[in-house]
């Protein structure tokens, strides 16, 4: 894939992931604020200050996550963001991570 099509492919997750969080936040299942900045995406947990950041990471073509379960890379396989450790999806992985920081069941997909 190229650099463009990369961007613009992680500018989709990003917004993504941010729209599924906003909905979570409207529906009252979890109390977050999201921030981006560029590439940036910060999932802030508001009852206890906790955050999940998901950025691109265009020289490697992966996407990053960092939460209190640890630091993760993401890189594209067929049509899903898949693990680089345990092929694990983005997406599930983002809810596990969530409903271990919010504190609520949360399933962004």
């Amino acid at each position: 894939m190229t650099e463009t099509e990369f961007l613009d492919l992680a500018d989709a997750t990003l917004n993504e992931i941010e729209l599924a969080f906003d909905r979570l936040f409207e529906q009252d299942v979890v109390d977050v604020e999201c921030k981006r900045s560029g590439n940036v995406l910060e999932i802030e947990f508001v009852d206890n200050g906790s955050k999940i950041i998901v950025n691109s990471q265009a020289p490697l073509q992966e996407m990053w996550v960092a939460a209190r379960a640890g630091g993760f890379h993401y890189k594209r396989v067929n049509d899903e963001w898949r693990n680089t450790r345990d092929d694990s999806e983005l997406f599930t992985s983002l809810s596990d991570y969530a409903t271990q920081q919010g504190g609520a069941p949360v399933k962004l997909r």
